[in-house]
């Protein structure tokens, strides 16, 4: 249809067209887990929403409410905090070389590559937390003081 003769039929009295009728309002809630979608005209927008919130309101009462579950222990994240539990739990009371370190993280489930193993002890030697003896690409390490 041209303008011209939308233009005469709204003279003329006659039906709207679909692109002259209102469009319908589109709207998306979420409550909670609870997700939907609403298309109305706008006169009926409250009463709908009115409705959906109260037939939710209801749902919600008489689903039971999940137990909090209790938030598992926390991990360390870094690979130099996990050698840092390691020390808290006194595993370096003897000396450990890179490779038994390496071995122990994976053994626990943290597969970090050597060398950040190797990297996190220096960080814990230069910390205070551990100490180094041996040559090189044969270290040692040990706790140089215990975990407070």
């Amino acid at each position: 249809m041209h303008e011209h003769d939308v233009q005469h039929n709204k003279q003329q009295g006659e039906p709207l067209t679909e692109k002259e009728a209102k469009q319908p309002i589109r709207l998306k809630m979420k409550i909670g887990e609870i997700e939907f979608e609403i298309e109305c005209q706008e006169d009926q927008l409250q009463t709908t929403v009115d409705k959906i919130l109260s037939t939710v309101t209801e749902r919600l009462k008489e689903t039971p409410l999940m137990t909090e579950r209790s938030a598992p222990p926390t991990r360390a994240e870094t690979c130099k905090g996990i050698i840092q539990k390691l020390w808290e739990e006194g595993w370096f009371a003897a000396a450990k070389g890179l490779s038994e370190v390496h071995n122990e993280l994976a053994r626990k489930g943290f597969h970090y590559d050597r060398t950040a193993v190797a990297h996190a002890l220096i960080d814990l030697v230069k910390d205070g937390v551990l100490t180094r003896e041996g040559k090189p690409r044969r270290y040692q390490y040990a706790q140089k003081r215990p975990a407070s």
